[in-house]
């Protein structure tokens, strides 16, 4: 019973989101473009719920290139209103659009002749008639059983709010780097910032063997440059391979059966041909998403011309605190 409740309640709000996606036409494009166009910022206003996802909405903007602030209702008719300026943009959020705070501001907001964005469930209501563009986040049904409890309709209004932050995103050509710009501070920021060559291995810290090198040795590099790896490098010095422990316990478990010497064998012939490469100027973020992806601890640094640059280690990105 608890199962099927909880799988309703997301089914209805998924269903919420999904219907938005028919009722984007031309006034998304015309709230995009006052947004975009503002000198200013957008100052976005809810009551209640609406409000809490309000200040999500402002928030995202903010951080994805859009000055932004929230403006609560009841506080913006008591003084607030003067953090307002003639040249920023008023993103309205009222399911109703008869919300009697935000009808209250209207007329302050109208002499400052300020553009008018509203995200409204009823678009036939008194604030849709007074705004520029409506945005129609109207619901089949709320997730609440009793049909009180904004639930449908606030995950409607954040997905739309979502889809402003993001479409704004790709109009102003907002990089990574502008993101990191925004958050400097925690992992996230560090990620964003932090390039990989700020955090491998380089120099005499790099395991490096030759292709004939003779197994006992690379054991022997491996173990003095502790990174549970070495580079395997051909007669001009490039990247051929890399052999790692893994390889050398799957190693063992092959020739065991054949009662071969493993350390007799030259590296060529044990190291992985096809290992994963990052350049120096990447950001640590890909790397860590490299390295998730496919479940391994160390990248090899390399240039487009084959050398050797570094070796990052995921120690490495966990002393810098980007994981």
């Amino acid at each position: 019973m608890i199962l099927e409740e909880g799988k309703r309640v997301l089914r209805i709000e998924a269903q919420a989101i999904t219907d938005l996606i028919d009722r984007m036409d031309g006034r998304f494009v015309e709230a995009v473009a006052l947004c975009y166009n503002s000198k200013g910022r957008i100052v976005v206003v809810g009551m209640g719920k609406s409000g809490l996802i309000g200040k999500k909405i402002a928030a995202t903007l903010a951080s994805t290139g859009t000055p932004a602030f929230f403006l609560h209702p009841a506080e913006g008719i008591h003084g607030d209103l003067g953090m307002v300026s003639k040249e920023d943009v008023a993103l309205l959020i009222s399911n109703s659009g008869e919300t009697e705070e935000i009808l209250r501001i209207l007329p302050s907001i109208k002499r400052m002749d300020l553009k008018m964005i509203t995200l409204t469930g009823n678009v036939k209501s008194t604030l849709a008639k007074m705004s520029d563009v409506i945005l129609d986040i109207s619901i089949r049904e709320e997730a609440c059983p009793l049909g009180l409890a904004p639930t449908a309709s606030t995950t409607a209004t954040l997905a739309m709010g979502d889809a402003l932050a993001v479409a704004l995103l790709q109009q102003r050509g907002f990089r990574k780097e502008d993101f990191a710009f925004f958050h400097p501070g925690g992992s996230l920021g560090r990620q964003l910032l932090l390039k990989v060559e700020d955090a491998m291995h380089v120099g005499n810290n790099i395991p490096k063997v030759a292709e004939e090198t003779p197994m006992r040795e690379v054991v022997l590099e491996m173990t003095a440059k502790k990174l549970g790896m070495t580079t395997v490098l051909n007669a001009a010095g490039k990247l051929a391979g890399v052999i790692t422990d893994g390889d050398l316990r799957r190693l063992i478990k092959k020739i065991d059966h054949e009662g071969r010497d493993i350390f007799s064998l030259p590296a060529r012939e044990v190291m992985n041909r096809s290992p994963k490469t990052i350049s120096k100027e990447a950001l640590t973020a890909q790397a860590i998403h490299m390295m998730e992806s496919h479940a391994i601890t160390t990248l090899v640094v390399a240039g487009s011309d084959g050398h050797v640059d570094g070796i990052l280690h995921l120690h490495d990105l966990l002393k810098k605190g980007v994981v």
